[in-house]
């Protein structure tokens, strides 16, 4: 495997999850069925501050540029979207993030922020199209940048795993990585949905 196919492996192994996690039941899990504005940024600064705090962990024992990038932008993503959310309290720590916090080397690292940044652009995708219907075009915004800057991070992190893999085994490590950050998300979704009686496999 090279970097040229990693994406299209990833995207192709995990299409079903992916295609969930980008459907409007996304977001209807993500907010646990509250779907007003101030659950929605509510549930987008835990998962930002979240992911800030993962990856901001991992450059203390890691020099690599995407995850310190990665880290820049899911900080200015909390900051941004907390100001707008009253008494914000994270309420526990996202199954993603947990997934990614038992990673202890750079390639799966890199690798599961690949998956991480997939599944996190589909959510800020619904996120986006939620904001441009309750006629907020400035937060629909907000999101769609996110989703823009999660897609380069992407591409970076796919683009420095050239470099770090050193053979057929380290692409294989880094795709299982990225795929158990997908995993992880999807699991967490069909959960919540299932606890609150809906059917998670319908895409709508």
């Amino acid at each position: 495997m090279t970097a040229d196919d990693f994406l299209d492996t990833v995207r192709d192994d995990n299409e079903t999850a992916l295609s969930r996690l980008g459907s409007s039941k996304a977001l209807y899990a993500l907010t646990g069925g509250e779907m007003e504005s101030d659950a929605v940024l509510d549930a987008a600064a835990t998962s930002a501050l979240a992911a800030a705090e993962t990856y901001e962990e991992w450059t203390e024992d890691t020099d690599v540029d995407c995850i310190a990038d990665a880290a820049v932008v899911e900080r200015d993503q909390y900051e941004t979207v907390v100001d707008d959310v009253a008494d914000h309290d994270p309420h526990g720590t996202p199954a993603i993030q947990v997934y990614l916090r038992g990673l202890d080397d750079d390639v799966s690292r890199v690798g599961g922020l690949v998956g991480a940044a997939l599944a996190e652009s589909k959510r800020a995708t619904q996120m986006s199209g939620f904001f441009t219907g309750e006629a907020d075009p400035q937060t629909a915004s907000t999101f769609r940048g996110y989703g823009g800057s999660l897609d380069d991070l992407r591409d970076e992190a796919v683009a420095a795993l050239g470099d770090l893999c050193d053979g057929d085994e380290d692409w294989d490590r880094a795709a299982e990585a990225a795929g158990g950050a997908i995993q992880a998300a999807y699991d967490d979704y069909v959960e919540k949905l299932e606890a609150m009686g809906v059917n998670p496999k319908p895409v709508c």
